[in-house]
């Protein structure tokens, strides 16, 4: 019972519920004070992106260092490229589904953007971020390729312990917050009567979603199944484990051990799978770039908003770099998108909101989806270097980085 109260789906699952009440039966006052929260944390959350961003990529790119070279580019250019390759599919899938399926929404007589009475916070409080997003990924990378060449550094210390810093903000502070946060969006939903349009959108979305998951896996699998000449079905029945480890702790990072043991039962090497599967854990995240870019779509149609292939084309691309630095926390990977859904997107505090709560309501499938395609990965790249010079350091390179 204490694990189930301490999950975050069900944390904003209750907040939703209570959202929907506070909204319909509270009086006004009592509901600008979660308006009033809303407000104030938005600014903050805006003033912590950039923050995160750094904390989270400056170190990442700067620990993976020089040792394995060639696997590591090999590992990062096949995950990147899965993870792209979702995120494309995402958009010309839900590009010619979401506006038909969506239509009677966005041509209502009350359309979502423009509902019924709304909250206004008592006050509000300006908190200027320290520099904008994008000024923020690139000086986290340059920081990062420069300290990758450096064994150990003064500098590098500091980077760690900035992340560190940033993790306890990000699970201390910002995902404890976040349900509060989910209450008072949909408090402020329920009350200008918008809420029960989003809700019939929700499980729409959500189904195609679910069945994008089920054919990325397929698509990846039947590639690994080629490449190594085995029965791709067979191979993806021997990662269910890992799935639905991922399904119950919805962290890349906690199901780790289990994706490695049903990846060496599907032949992968020992170095192979030691090194990829942490690795990946951390840079390959195709389901929760699915997720992110169906509910981006989703909501830019609902809110009139333009979702052109060129816009999207640039979002994907960053954000696929901008996953590398999702933690491996329930969430984390939202949170690392925030900051490029505001600022190549024009998300508003609403929007963000929503998305927040769409991949919340998500992330144990898109998790499931992320380690068990960390298993094809591993797959492909144990036939493709087999019998080559790859393994040079690698040994040292996995103990350093690495004990599961």
């Amino acid at each position: 019972m204490k694990r189930i109260f301490s999950n975050l789906l069900f944390k904003v699952f209750i907040a939703i519920v209570l959202g929907l009440i506070f909204g319909q039966y509270l009086p006004e006052s009592i509901n600008r004070v979660f308006t009033t929260f809303n407000a104030f944390f938005g600014q903050f959350l805006n003033f912590a992106i950039p923050l995160i961003i750094m904390g989270l990529i400056m170190p990442a790119i700067a620990d993976l260092g020089k040792g394995a070279v060639k696997l590591l580019l090999m590992t990062a250019a096949i995950a990147y490229g899965s993870t792209l390759f979702s995120g494309f599919m995402t958009y010309i899938t839900t590009s010619g589904i979401f506006p038909m399926l969506l239509e009677s929404h966005v041509n209502g007589a009350a359309p979502i953007a423009e509902e019924g009475p709304k909250l206004t916070p008592y006050f509000s409080i300006n908190i200027p971020p320290l520099l904008d997003v994008m000024s923020a990924l690139v000086f986290a990378f340059v920081v990062g390729i420069g300290l990758s060449s450096q064994e150990e550094s003064n500098l590098k210390l500091m980077v760690r312990d900035f992340q560190k810093i940033i993790m306890q903000l990000i699970e201390n502070v910002i995902i404890p917050l976040l349900p509060l946060f989910i209450l008072g969006i949909f408090t402020k939903m329920s009350f200008s009567g918008q809420v029960f349009s989003i809700f019939s959108v929700f499980i729409s979305i959500i189904g195609v979603i679910f069945t994008l998951h089920v054919l990325l896996l397929l698509l990846q699998y039947i590639i690994a199944g080629v490449v190594t000449k085995k029965n791709p079905f067979k191979l993806l029945l021997n990662m269910m484990p890992a799935y639905f480890t991922a399904l119950g702790t919805q962290s890349s990072a906690a199901t780790i051990p289990v994706t490695l043991e049903q990846a060496l039962k599907n032949g992968v090497s020992d170095k192979i799978a030691g090194f990829v599967i942490p690795l990946c854990a951390t840079i390959h995240l195709s389901g929760s770039i699915m997720k992110i870019t169906a509910c981006a779509m989703a909501l830019m149609i609902l809110f009139g908003m333009p979702y052109t292939f060129s816009l999207f084309s640039g979002f994907i691309f960053v954000l696929g770099i901008a996953m590398i630095a999702a933690p491996g926390v329930p969430g984390g990977a939202i949170m690392a998108a925030v900051g490029i859904l505001q600022s190549m997107l024009g998300f508003n505090e609403e929007m963000i909101g929503l998305m927040i709560a769409l991949y919340i309501a998500m992330d144990s499938f898109g998790t499931a989806c992320n380690v068990t395609g960390d298993g094809a990965i591993a797959i492909v790249l144990d036939k493709v270097t087999e019998e080559k010079e790859v393994f040079q350091n690698l040994n040292s390179w996995n103990s350093k980085h690495y004990s599961l």
